[in-house]
């Protein structure tokens, strides 16, 4: 009887370092982010998905090295055919591939099913022989209706590459169906949700997507929340348009302000207005 303390204390202490373990990317690891312009805005935006999945590691304690190897336009043929360039030359421990929407939206300058599923199992197969881990994402949408005709021939293209992740081990972050959940969630028919445009993501896509490949990476809800809140700081991921009004007295006021200080009346406007943001946060 005296003993059982000293049993639940070991349990303990052994269980908690699989919490961490959860996590398979490291500090440290390299990660390439493989894509089309769904990516390269991932990474070129404050906001991006690339950018929300590092903050997010971070936020857990996990710092990795990125390298967005998004082009804006790219379908399979053309990601393997850079696929030494842009990704095995790095050495990265890690490389995700988000690739489908363009072969299917070009139409006939796209890539055939049959095409796209040779060209994907030989980008999987040559980053496998060169020891990097895959995480697979299903193509999101193309048009926030997955009921057109784009979308539709878009299915097969997604179901192939769930059953290649099972056959390849691969870990698979399948945000088509996270897309269509929170499309679904939103409720608002004829406008975009998650996009500007019914395919690049604006934030709540960005964040739908990153989210979504946390998860695949194994963060539990208490690591993704974390990761949410941080998302909150991070900076130039909003903006807000104004017109501000003046008196010609007024103008004449502030455009001397600004000669005062050395600088321009719209920057000392600018600068006046992150002083206020800043005191908010008081």
């Amino acid at each position: 009887m005296k003993l059982a303390p000293l049993f639940h204390l070991a349990l303990l202490i052994t269980a908690a370092p699989l919490a961490l373990a959860q996590i398979p990317i490291k500090s440290g690891d390299k990660v390439v982010f493989l894509g089309d312009s769904i990516t390269q805005q991932g990474k070129s935006s404050p906001s991006g998905y690339v950018n929300l999945v590092s903050s997010a590691l971070a936020a857990n304690g996990v710092k990795i090295e990125v390298i967005g190897a998004g082009i804006s336009g790219h379908k399979s043929d053309q990601m393997l055919d850079r696929l030494e360039r842009d990704v095995l030359s790095k050495k990265p421990q890690w490389m995700t591939l988000s690739c489908g929407v363009n072969d299917v939206w070009h139409g006939e300058k796209g890539v055939s099913f049959d095409d796209y599923k040779k060209n994907i199992t030989r980008i999987i197969d040559q980053a496998q022989a060169a020891g990097i881990k895959v995480v697979l994402l299903t193509s999101t949408m193309i048009g926030e209706d997955q009921a057109n005709p784009n979308n539709l021939k878009l299915v097969p293209y997604n179901e192939f590459l769930r059953s290649l992740a099972k056959e390849k081990t691969l870990v698979l972050a399948d945000l088509n169906a996270e897309m269509q959940e929170a499309v679904s969630k939103a409720n608002t028919p004829g406008k975009n949700a998650l996009t500007g445009d019914g395919v690049h993501m604006a934030f709540p896509g960005n964040r739908m997507m990153a989210t979504g490949i946390l998860k695949s990476l194994g963060l539990d809800a208490k690591e993704l929340a974390k990761a949410q809140d941080a998302w909150l700081d991070l900076p130039d991921t909003s903006s807000l348009k104004f017109e501000a009004k003046f008196s010609q007295r007024e103008m004449e006021q502030v455009e001397k302000a600004a000669t005062a200080r050395g600088t321009t009346a719209q920057k000392l406007l600018d600068e006046q207005f992150q002083k206020i943001i800043q005191s908010l946060k008081k």
